[in-house]
């Protein structure tokens, strides 16, 4: 609180203003630091990614696996489909129906650019239900 004295008189005034100086000076170091610390929150870090926890979803009556090797090689089932004759094979072994999810296998020792080079690939054939097939974690 702040106390004035009148020129008039010698009473006590009482003034009741907030100060917001301090409250300005909070603010702009808070920006402050939101403009430094933005950029770092987009940093790339690495990542190791988890095995997957999630419920055991049912299995249809006839999945179609498609396997991706190691050495890059694709196998439908349980048979060899080099790269540009997938679309073909795929269309055969679905009946010609694009809304078969297809179930993707690849080897941990695939890269990650393989393993999208490969479902651009199953995209590229009209077939965009594509599940990731991994190990189950116990719980």
């Amino acid at each position: 609180m702040q106390f004035k004295t009148g020129h008039d008189d010698d009473d006590l005034m009482e003034t009741h203003e907030i100060n917001v100086t301090p409250f300005i000076d909070v603010i702009l170091v808070l920006l402050i630091i939101f403009m430094v610390a933005a950029p770092l929150a987009t940093v790339d870090v690495a990542v190791d990614l988890p095995a997957s926890s999630a419920e055991r979803q049912p299995r249809p009556e006839q999945p179609l696996y498609l396997t991706l090797h190691k050495d890059l090689s694709l196998t439908l089932g349980e048979a060899g489909v080099e790269r540009q004759a997938l679309a073909a094979v795929l269309e055969a072994a679905s009946k010609g129906d694009h809304d078969a999810r297809i179930f993707l296998r690849a080897d941990r020792g695939v890269s990650y650019g393989d393993l999208m080079a490969t479902m651009d690939d199953l995209r590229g054939a009209g077939f965009l239900k594509v599940a990731l097939v991994g190990l189950e974690q116990p719980r």
